[in-house]
């Protein structure tokens, strides 16, 4: 799973993900990305899920590139733990994904695989998304 080598603080506060993303919403490296219509914390685990069937479904003919990665902790306190004592050991890492952020992008497939491939991965995201076509005007 994906997670920092290191962090300066290993419990942190929490980062919202109302709002729009300021960054990396365009498609920029590929052909066709998938874009969060609305904003969630994706898991590592997620994330690994999503490249899986990128991979599976591009046949490794195409490139895939993952825009998001999972710099935040989140904790939780063991089960059946009284109130108070502090904050809980950080349990998994989450990526903060704000509305209209390109979160994954494939190149080098076709059009219909390369749908049906990013739509396969939509299955497996907590987010709601759409595909995108990259904007050839904008070089």
């Amino acid at each position: 799973m994906l997670q920092p080598k290191r962090v300066k603080y290993r419990r942190p506060h929490i980062i919202k993900y109302e709002g729009l993303s300021k960054a990396g919403n365009e498609v920029s490296f590929g052909e066709y990305g998938l874009q969060a219509t609305s904003g969630n914390y994706v898991s590592d685990r997620q994330i690994e899920a999503c490249r899986i069937v990128l991979s599976r479904y591009t046949k490794k003919g195409g490139k895939v590139w993952i825009r998001i990665f999972p710099h935040l902790a989140k904790t939780k306190k063991p089960a059946e733990v009284r109130m108070g004592s502090g904050k809980g050991s950080p349990e998994y890492w989450v990526a903060v994904v704000k509305k209209n952020r390109v979160m994954f992008e494939v190149a080098g497939i076709p059009e219909e695989d390369a749908i049906h491939a990013l739509k396969q991965a939509s299955y497996k995201l907590n987010v709601k998304t759409r595909i995108v076509k990259r904007n050839k005007e904008a070089k």
